[in-house]
């Protein structure tokens, strides 16, 4: 299952874990293997569960192939964590599929594609609490004029260690996450067209506050080279979002556990 709200996630723990981190000397793979448990698409009361996959690469320069963001650099100094990347959006189904977000209850509103995606991240530790943003771009995908629309979406975090020691970390951060009009009328709207062939009425969402949030993560080493985490994600949908007629429960939250090796 590709989530890339659990990525952004994810991404925002390594950031917190990583504050302190200078460029590697060496090169650097990961491998992480787990499993999710999540609504089935953004604004849905139903439930999948469905095992989550990936793979890092990290050079000595910054350069990176990360199967979660995809090709980019980063840069981890003492206070100030960067990367800029291209990778792949998100995209979201019409049926059930146990692998991809979706519901058969959107039968004919159509599929969102997944396209080419730009994203720069960044966070600053101003002495354990930590400010990231993140911001991605997708390019439009001429095929599907009422889902293919050109995006920006936005994230930003306010983080902090909770806790440290014998029983590994646990870390929290509070989010925000905004988006354009097109993102909003890609993802939460129903066009003139997709209401004559679904169950929705139509509706034109604008731009703004998608949702506000938390999330918990507790990672425990389980040796020099190998580190369970696990994470809880809880977003409430903001009125932009949460008003759409596909929205069935405002309230999304979200349960990962990864067993991440690196070497």
């Amino acid at each position: 299952m590709r989530s890339k709200n659990l990525c952004l996630s994810f991404t925002s723990l390594c950031l917190l874990a990583a504050a302190d981190t200078a460029i590697a000397e060496d090169w650097q793979y990961s491998l992480k293997a787990g499993v999710a448990n999540a609504p089935r698409y953004s604004g849905s009361d139903e439930r999948m569960t469905a095992p989550v996959l990936g793979a890092k690469i990290v050079s000595p320069w910054g350069i990176f192939l990360d199967t979660d963001k995809g090709l980019g650099w980063g840069y981890e100094g003492n206070a100030l964590s960067f990367s800029a990347y291209v990778g792949a959006s998100s995209s979201r189904k019409d049926k059930n599929e146990s692998l991809h977000a979706g519901s058969k209850r959107l039968k004919g509103m159509g599929e969102i594609k997944s396209r080419p995606q730009l994203g720069v991240n960044a966070a600053y530790n101003l002495g354990g609490v930590i400010i990231g943003a993140t911001l991605e771009h997708a390019i439009e995908e001429d095929k599907h004029k009422e889902t293919g629309k050109a995006y920006t979406h936005l994230e930003l975090s306010l983080g902090t260690n909770l806790y440290e020691g014998r029983y590994g970390s646990v870390d929290t951060a509070i989010s925000s996450h905004f988006g354009d009009r097109d993102y909003l009328q890609t993802w939460y709207g129903v066009t003139t067209g997709q209401a004559s062939r679904s169950r929705f009425q139509a509706y034109k969402a604008a731009g703004g506050n998608i949702s506000n949030g938390m999330n918990l993560v507790w990672s425990l080493p389980i040796n020099e080279h190998t580190q369970f985490s696990t994470l809880l994600d809880v977003q409430y949908l903001s009125d932009k979002a949460g008003q759409s007629p596909i929205v069935e429960r405002r309230l999304q939250t979200s349960v990962v556990g990864v067993v991440e090796y690196t070497f």
